[in-house]
């Protein structure tokens, strides 16, 4: 029998069945049957936020810690069982499943922490007997709109420092991945946080976000997805003048010069390009390689592609699970037919795989021969695809690794510390990586790009607090 999972409004489970979330690995299989809210139950979600936040943001620094605490101790006591649920509604790899679940907790333990660390400033005015204190404050009602490919770790690191500052939340998740986001729900609900603070509210974009979008209660809004709708979060957010924070698309380079360790190199762009079926928006779609290696890597490239086991995520021999739904990989093929189309030699892969069970089953394609100018290395695809683009040398693949209109992540693999140290003061990316895969970041420094990736402060670590809080300053005369 399936279970109905609701939403919470004003700390009540509401709701009937209005989706049903399919596994990719398995089209058969139905994780579960979700309620899906309306433009009636988000109002009534932001106002059960409204109504709960001068409390919630008055409450002690004890009282928030308990929470967050409690909610990291579950979902690391629960692990394995969560990420083998995340990695059946996702598709990502059971490993990648658990790892994403720890990430989570862990990122709970450290805004937990972060309750107790809260902190101001006193300074003596430029005026005899007068002192100034500034302090922080919650910014009020935020809605939280998540996507489908880290179901709980951006949930997490969104949560996890609103609440900790003192706001209230409306969250709607991805219609995707509702069984994740429903999870982290319930176990912050059971951990004692009052009604109204927290209130999920699962359903349409168009409709369930349009509702936020549309509120002048709703005061600030952290938003991970699409650029177009990343544009269209913004204009209605000026519209009302309220906060928004914003983390979008990637066309992430992975830059390879000569002297680079072949072994590295293709360690960092197989994770990076592959890995979670190259749903990241950290992945490493342009791999950027200078001559003198360039034949080398890419016979290495194949080879290892050639080796990586392709199946349903619950398998524990599974490296590169299925791609999401149907949808995204109908882009992904039409993205390869392009690349063809434009004069890209598709070196390895790019074919439909049939598997035991009907899922949605993609060979991890590579192209070579192609340029910075091609569509398939200016529009990001978000699958399992990266081309190989051929350079002079270092100046040449600087330049054409920021030649994009995204500027999220880039990676370099060289032995030469004045290479490394030129590109990472001179990449135009909001996070850069030497020797390392483009995606995979540590859970408690900040996060985000620049250009069209990211827009207002960073995610993550203490400088969520810029997002999260309004600065206050007062002025207090002795007599």
């Amino acid at each position: 029998m399936t279970v109905l999972r609701k939403n919470l409004i004003d700390g009540e489970w509401l709701g009937e069945a209005g989706s049903r979330n399919i596994n990719p690995s398995n089209t058969n299989d139905v994780v579960g049957e979700y309620a899906s809210a309306g433009p009636v139950e988000a109002k009534q979600a932001i106002a059960a936020a409204k109504a709960a936040f001068p409390a919630w943001s008055r409450s002690g620094p004890l009282a928030r810690h308990a929470v967050l605490k409690k909610t990291s101790d579950e979902i690391m006591a629960r692990k394995d069982e969560i990420g083998r649920s995340l990695a059946r509604e996702e598709g990502k790899t059971l490993a990648e499943g658990v790892g994403e679940t720890i990430r989570a907790a862990q990122i709970f333990d450290f805004f937990a922490g972060e309750t107790l660390r809260l902190s101001g400033e006193l300074v003596p005015s430029v005026r005899p007997g007068v002192g100034v204190e500034m302090t922080r404050e919650g910014v009020g009602v935020v809605g939280i709109i998540t996507p489908w490919n880290f179901p709980i770790a951006i949930p997490a690191w969104k949560i996890a420092p609103a609440l900790a500052y003192g706001n209230t939340i409306v969250f709607k998740p991805a219609e995707l991945v509702p069984e994740s986001a429903w999870t982290i729900v319930d176990i912050l609900h059971r951990a004692g946080l009052p009604k109204g603070v927290l209130n999920l509210v699962m359903g349409k974009g168009s409709v369930v976000g349009q509702a936020m979008l549309d509120s002048p209660d709703v005061t600030a809004i952290s938003f991970t997805g699409s650029v177009g709708t990343g544009k269209r979060v913004a204009a209605a957010s000026v519209e009302h003048m309220r906060k928004f924070q914003l983390e979008m698309g990637g066309k992430n380079p992975l830059v390879v010069l000569d002297d680079a360790d072949l072994g590295t190199a293709v360690d960092c762009a197989v994770n990076g390009a592959y890995f979670s079926t190259g749903q990241r928006c950290t992945a490493s779609s342009r791999l950027i390689v200078t001559e003198g290696i360039h034949d080398r890597f890419v016979d290495a490239m194949r080879d290892r592609l050639d080796k990586l086991v392709i199946g349903d995520a619950l398998d524990a021999k599974t490296q590169i699970g299925p791609v999401v739904d149907q949808t995204q990989l109908k882009q992904d093929e039409d993205y390869i037919a392009i690349g063809r189309q434009e004069g890209a030699e598709l070196a390895f892969g790019g074919d439909r795989l049939e598997r035991g069970t009907p899922g949605f089953y993609l060979q991890p394609a590579l192209f070579v021969g192609s340029t910075n100018a091609m569509r398939i290395s200016r529009e990001e695809i978000f699958g399992p695809v990266a081309n190989v683009i051929r350079v002079k040398d270092y100046d040449e693949a600087l330049a054409v690794a920021n030649d994009t209109p995204f500027g999220l992540t880039s990676g370099i693999c060289t032995t030469s510390l004045k290479h490394a140290t030129h590109f990472k003061r001179n990449s135009e990316a909001g996070m850069v990586m030497v020797n390392l895969p483009t995606a995979g970041v540590d859970f408690h420094v900040p996060f985000g790009g620049r250009k069209g990736s990211s827009y207002g402060p960073r995610e993550q670590g203490r400088y969520a607090m810029e997002f999260y809080t309004t600065v206050k300053t007062a002025y207090t005369f002795a007599g």
